[in-house]
């Protein structure tokens, strides 16, 4: 590994298709410049299921990612197709802890038609990459951002999320040059 290169994970929980991991990794390389690898599959984590709101406890699954954390990567994110709470939201497509080592993202929301698929479509991995991107910032210390132009900016909603673009503004493309060096 290139020494000035971070190298980031991507692991599935599940049977998520292999393209959206592969996109995920593609991304992240193309867009940060960052070493990305596929890592193997984790079993479905039946452990962080609420079963009263029948959604996945996003606290729970970063603390169990960061247990397992592969020695061959300095960050991961994972995907999982169920959909993920905290506490104090109903619901969230993606969760990661500002200069954290592990995020998670949500394929529930993202889908364009209801239940699981065989082979996503272009939309929905184009969503997953946005979110992959977002919360793998904030792993690097960055934080949401005000402009309605850069990946950084909070997305409330799927709506919301397909308005932005896959681009980070000056700033925000800036503070995450500094963070990696």
């Amino acid at each position: 590994m290139n020494a000035d290169r971070h190298r980031v994970g991507v692991t599935s929980f599940g049977s998520i298709p292999d393209i959206t991991a592969k996109v995920v990794a593609a991304h992240i390389s193309g867009f940060l410049n960052l070493e990305a690898i596929c890592l193997a599959p984790m079993k479905k984590p039946v452990f962080a299921l609420d079963k009263q709101r029948l959604q996945y406890d996003a606290g729970a699954l970063l603390q169990y990612m960061e247990k397992k954390m592969a020695a061959s990567a300095d960050k991961v994110i994972g995907i999982l197709d169920g959909d993920l709470f905290l506490p104090f939201f109903t619901h969230v497509i993606g969760q990661a802890r500002q200069g954290g080592r592990v995020g998670i993202i949500s394929l529930f929301r993202l889908r364009e038609k209801e239940g699981p698929t065989t082979r996503p479509s272009a939309v929905e991995l184009e969503r997953t990459a946005k979110v992959a991107l977002h919360e793998l910032c904030h792993l690097y210390g960055l934080t949401h951002c005000d402009s309605q132009k850069c990946l950084m900016h909070f997305s409330g909603s799927v709506a919301d999320l397909d308005e932005l673009p896959i681009n980070f503004c000056r700033y925000c493309r800036q503070y995450f040059r500094d963070s990696i060096k």
